[in-house]
């Protein structure tokens, strides 16, 4: 199992840095406000509002901020501002040598996705969740932070859904976003998928190149590794004018349709309002039946 960074108490400090699209200082002053709030002290990267076409900077830049970060003493967690697009551009020039040895909380997801996979494969835990820019959309969302990052109880209530599969899984929660577990394929990033409880969400996607991303995950047996699937928002899913046919929700079900392994879907995490926080590297229990589905960690 992988390592769990120490959890927060009050009068920790937080790090922000912005590795992917540009943030302003009003967007940014909420969740300042709000970690304060929650007894934090807040630091933000020396270069975190420059500006750089749609990037915080350029990857020099964004890199030397998000390596800060990293290699701070005294942070016990790190906010990535926003997402978008710009981690995969940085992530080789990273080195995690100090994390490693001071792990820290990374708290992210839609293009953080990249540094949870990287992170997974040096066994330690991470935080898929809401970031600053969104932390005034949805209250619980954010609270959901906190109570993680304190170490205290989160509860998962799912909606039933008429696609999921009935089953039972004892293993840790991997994943992310699923156009970038596909982008990571055959890197130094990728994760490892066997006998783990693979998560996965998207937006903004053609539902043919769901198929080919699903598709992709299934030639590569990593979905017959799996020991269950949790499937969160796939949220504004877009069509050619000649219909593909089916749903996002319907291809990711066909492409695990021959395994035995719980599915469920309606995970209330991704590109939602409620895009509620969870662990990863951590082992959890997935069971999904009539009607029913129950997740917590162990």
């Amino acid at each position: 199992m992988s390592l769990a960074p120490p959890y927060l108490q009050k009068g920790d400090t937080i790090a922000i840095v912005a590795a992917a699209r540009k943030i302003s200082k009003a967007e940014l002053k909420p969740t300042v406000t709000i970690l304060k709030r929650w007894g934090l002290n807040v630091e933000l990267g020396p270069n975190i509002f420059n500006e750089h076409n749609q990037f915080s900077g350029t990857d020099a830049e964004r890199a030397q901020d998000l390596q800060w970060a990293l290699d701070h003493k005294e942070a016990k967690a790190i906010l990535i501002a926003r997402g978008g697009y710009g981690i995969l551009r940085i992530i080789d020039g990273i080195d995690f040598t100090a994390f490693t040895k001071n792990p820290k909380w990374l708290v992210g997801y839609s293009d953080v996705t990249i540094l949870h996979c990287h992170i997974q494969s040096l066994d330690i835990c991470s935080l898929h969740a809401t970031m600053p820019i969104n932390f005034l959309k949805h209250e619980k969302a954010t609270l959901s932070i906190k109570k993680l990052l304190f170490n205290q109880a989160q509860e998962y209530k799912l909606e039933p859904h008429e696609l999921n599969r009935d089953g039972f899984a004892e293993a840790e929660v991997v994943g992310g976003n699923l156009s970038l577990l596909y982008a990571l394929s055959g890197s130094p990033s990728e994760l490892d998928y066997r006998n783990k409880i693979l998560f996965i969400e998207d937006l903004d996607e053609f539902l043919y190149h769901v198929d080919r991303m699903m598709l992709q995950l299934k030639r590569s047996r990593k979905l017959e590794q799996l020991a269950g699937l949790m499937v969160g928002g796939m949220s504004d899913m877009k069509d050619n004018s000649i219909s593909f046919g089916k749903t996002a929700e319907e291809i990711i079900m066909e492409a695990v349709q021959e395994y035995n392994y719980p599915v469920c879907f309606n995970f209330p995490a991704g590109h939602i309002d409620e895009n509620m926080a969870f662990y990863l590297g951590r082992r959890a229990r997935l069971q999904v039946k009539k009607g029913k589905v129950q997740f917590n960690y162990i």
